[in-house]
C-alpha cells in the first residue's frame, strides 16, 4: 500500500478516535467556557454564548455530564467556565467538583449567561463573549468541536486561525474510498493502531455495560434484551443503544468518538465487538474489523460534515455492518452491497438533536445494517436506479452525502424552528 496513503489513514484514525466525556456539542461549549476563563483570568461579570442552529439542536435535550443532571447551553458554558479544564479538550468537565456545580447554579439564577443564535453560518459554530470589570474577551470555535479559530482580549486579537489545519485534515479525507480502506484494514500493522483501538474497545464497552446495568434515559438497550432476547443480533443492538442511553443520560464515563460524535463512536464499535466475541474471532481480526468500520463511517461523513439534519448513526451503523461482513470473511463486493443496502434503506433518518431517543435510532440503524449484510451475503442488493443507488459504490455514497448535506438543509432549518417554537 502507498506509504503516504497508509500514513494518512493512521492520522485520520488517531484524530477522529478520541475520548470525550458527554455529548460533544455541550462539551464543545464547556470547552469554550473553560478557555475564556483562561483568557480573561477570572470569573466574568457575565457571558454571552452564541451558537449555530445545529449546536442548539444538539444541546437542548441532553444532560450535561458532571452537572448533577442539568441541561442547557447556559449550564454547559457556565460549568465549563467554573470547573472545566480546557487542556483536557473533550474531557473538559472531568475535573468538575460539587462546589463547581453549586456555583454554576448560583450564577445561572443571577442571569449570568445570555444565549443567542448565530444565523447563516457553519453548522458547528460557537462564540463566547465575556466581560469582567474593565476587561473583555471572546473565544470562537468553528467546524470541529475543539477547533478554536479566534481569541480576542480587550480588543486585541491574540489568536486567529485560517482553518488551515482543518482544511488539511479535510484534504487527507479525500483519499478515503472503500477499496483502499479494505486494503488498509487487511494490511495495517497492528502496533500502529493498537493503542487507539484498545481505547475504543475499553471505553465504549464500559459505558455500554453501564447502560445495561443501570437505568438511564428511556432504557432502550435494557428493553431490547427484556422483550426480544439476547441472541447476537439483539445484543449488538442492545449494547450499542445502552451506551447511548448512559451517555445521553449524563453518565460521567468517557467514550471514544467517531466523526466528532460519541454516539457514532459507540455505534461504529459496539456491534462489531459483540459479533467478534460471539464468533470467537481473534483479537487481530477484531482490530482490523474496527479499523474498517471506523474508516467507512468517516468516509461517509466527509461528504456531510460534522453536523446536519442527517442522523450520523446511519453512517456509523453502515460502518459496523460492513465490519460484521468482514468478520464473516466477506470480501469487497459483499461489503459494498452491505453499504448500499443499509444507506438506501435507512438513509432518510433525521437528526432532531441529541437526547434519549438517539439510543432507539442507534438500535434501528444497527438492525438495518445487520439485515443489509444478510441480504448481501445471499447475493441480494438494491440495483442502480433504485432511488439513490448508482452503479458504483463511491457514487452511491456521494449521492447519499449530497442528499444529506444539500438536500436536507431546509429540513435542518425547519427542525430547529420547531424545536425552538419559532
Amino acid at each position: 500500500m502507498d506509504k503516504t496513503l497508509y500514513n494518512n489513514y493512521i492520522s485520520i484514525l488517531k484524530e477522529e478516535l478520541v475520548p470525550a466525556l458527554g455529548c460533544t456539542e455541550p462539551i464543545a461549549i464547556a470547552f469554550a467556557g473553560a478557555k475564556i476563563r483562561e483568557v480573561i483570568g477570572d470569573i466574568p461579570d457575565y457571558i454571552i454564548v452564541k451558537c449555530s442552529g445545529n449546536i442548539i439542536k444538539n444541546v437542548k435535550g441532553v444532560t450535561v455530564p458532571n452537572s448533577g443532571g442539568l441541561k442547557g447551553i447556559n449550564i454547559a458554558a457556565t460549568l465549563g467556565l467554573i470547573g472545566g479544564d480546557a487542556s483536557k479538550n473533550l474531557e473538559v468537565l472531568s475535573t468538575v467538583k460539587e462546589e463547581d456545580i453549586q456555583k454554576t447554579k448560583e450564577l445561572i439564577n443571577k442571569n449570568f449567561c445570555q444565549c443567542d443564535l448565530i444565523e447563516g453560518s457553519e453548522n458547528l459554530h460557537i462564540i463566547i463573549e465575556a466581560k469582567h470589570k474593565d476587561s473583555s474577551a471572546l473565544v470562537e470555535i468553528k467546524n470541529s468541536h475543539t477547533n478554536i479559530t479566534k481569541i480576542i482580549k480587550n480588543g486585541e486579537e491574540l489568536f486567529k486561525s485560517n482553518n488551515s489545519s482543518y482544511k488539511k485534515d479535510d484534504d487527507i479525507r479525500e483519499s478515503l474510498n472503500i477499496k483502499d480502506i479494505l486494503n488498509f484494514a487487511n494490511q495495517v500493522k497492528i502496533e500502529d493502531i493498537k493503542d487507539t483501538i484498545d481505547m475504543q474497545i475499553e471505553l465504549n464497552t464500559s459505558i455500554s455495560r453501564e447502560g445495561i446495568k443501570n437505568d438511564y434515559g428511556t432504557s432502550i438497550g435494557k428493553t431490547i434484551l427484556k422483550y426480544y432476547g439476547d441472541d447476537i443480533r439483539n445484543r449488538a443492538k442492545a449494547y450499542a443503544a445502552a451506551g447511548s442511553d448512559a451517555r445521553m443520560g449524563g453518565c460521567a464515563m468517557p467514550v471514544v468518538t467517531n466523526s466528532g460524535s460519541g454516539n457514532q463512536g459507540i455505534t461504529v464499535s459496539i456491534p462489531v465487538i459483540e459479533y467478534a466475541y460471539d464468533m470467537k474471532a481473534s483479537e487481530e481480526k477484531l482490530y482490523r474489523a474496527l479499523v474498517l468500520s471506523n474508516l467507512i463511517a468517516i468516509l461517509q461523513k466527509k461528504h456531510i460534515g460534522k453536523l446536519s439534519a442527517f442522523c450520523g448513526v446511519v453512517c456509523a451503523a453502515t460502518g459496523a455492518a460492513s465490519a460484521i461482513a468482514y468478520l464473516h470473511n466477506g470480501e469487497y463486493k459483499i461489503i459494498c452491497d452491505t453499504i448500499t443496502n443499509t444507506l438506501c434503506t435507512i438513509g432518510g433518518m433525521v437528526c432532531d438533536g441529541a437526547k434519549s431517543s438517539c439510543a432507539s435510532k442507534i438500535a434501528e440503524a444497527v438492525d438495518c445494517g445487520i439485515l443489509a449484510f444478510n441480504l448481501a451475503r445471499d447475493g441480494k442488493v438494491f440495483k442502480s436506479g433504485d432511488g439513490l443507488v448508482k452503479d458504483d459504490i463511491e457514487a452511491t455514497i456521494d449521492c447519499i452525502g449530497r442528499m444529506a448535506k444539500e438536500g436536507m438543509k431546509g429540513t435542518d432549518n425547519e427542525i430547529l424552528n420547531i424545536m425552538i417554537d419559532k
